[in-house]
């Protein structure tokens, strides 16, 4: 297998689905932005097929030299999980501003194209590539409070079915993986029971929920999905 590109994956569900893939055979390129001990010690875990990339993804420049030295030294990038992401602040709706939405479609919006950009050329090359989006259910639910971040995550919904009719005449498939609530080390001490309730399972998710999910979608026997939205929140958002 190839190289897969793993962003934010220094902690939260991204270590997990980096390490994922690497089970499955593939090189993965661990990215951050500043954690670079967490982002080690990931790569450390998955071994000589993994190497760190730092990199702000939501900066264009850094963008085309991380990739460029991904690919000098894992080869192409064939799979791309766009999992990065920055604060998320409750606001109420009177005091958001344009620029509190601003910040959120930098990492759903901009950070997906600019690492299509980056990677396209060598996609199209080898005639194949998948895109793996991380979305989440709150599209589907509308938080009070969220509609900065909802609505980058639903932008975020619409160009992974733009893009999955868009490419996939190059062999490349689009996806997204679309989370509950997945509790991680940022979390803990939160009162769950709540959420616990509204969950058809009876059990919160895990990050090997969602990277489950991904490594379907990067794999070969997902070759003929694409444009589509898989939900990971135990039912709680049936439809």
């Amino acid at each position: 297998m190839g190289c897969a590109l793993v962003t934010g994956a220094s902690r939260g569900i991204g270590p997990v689905i980096a390490e994922r893939l690497a089970a499955d055979g593939w090189k993965v390129a661990v990215n951050h932005a500043g954690d670079g001990a967490n982002a080690a010690a990931v790569a450390g875990r998955i071994g000589a097929a993994a190497r760190v990339a730092r990199f702000d993804v939501t900066d264009e420049e850094e963008v085309r030299r991380g990739v460029a030295e991904i690919r000098d030294e894992l080869g192409p990038i064939e799979v791309v999980v766009n999992n990065a992401t920055g604060p998320q602040p409750l606001i109420p709706l009177e005091k958001q501003t344009w620029e509190d939405h601003l910040d959120q479609l930098r990492f759903f919006v901009k950070a997906p194209l600019l690492l299509l950009h980056a990677v396209l050329p060598g996609m199209r090359a080898a005639g194949t590539g998948r895109i793996v989006n991380i979305g989440s259910e709150v599209t589907d639910i509308g938080n009070l409070e969220f509609g900065h971040y909802v609505s980058a995550k639903a932008a975020m919904n619409g160009l992974t079915r733009t893009w999955a009719r868009e490419l996939g005449p190059l062999g490349i498939t689009v996806n997204i993986v679309a989370p509950g609530w997945i509790p991680v080390e940022r979390h803990e001490g939160m009162d769950t029971e709540d959420y616990r309730g509204e969950v058809p399972l009876g059990h919160l998710g895990t990050p090997m929920d969602v990277a489950e999910a991904v490594a379907y979608l990067a794999s070969p026997g997902a070759r003929f999905v694409t444009g589509q939205r898989l939900v990971v929140n135990g039912g709680r958002t049936m439809s």
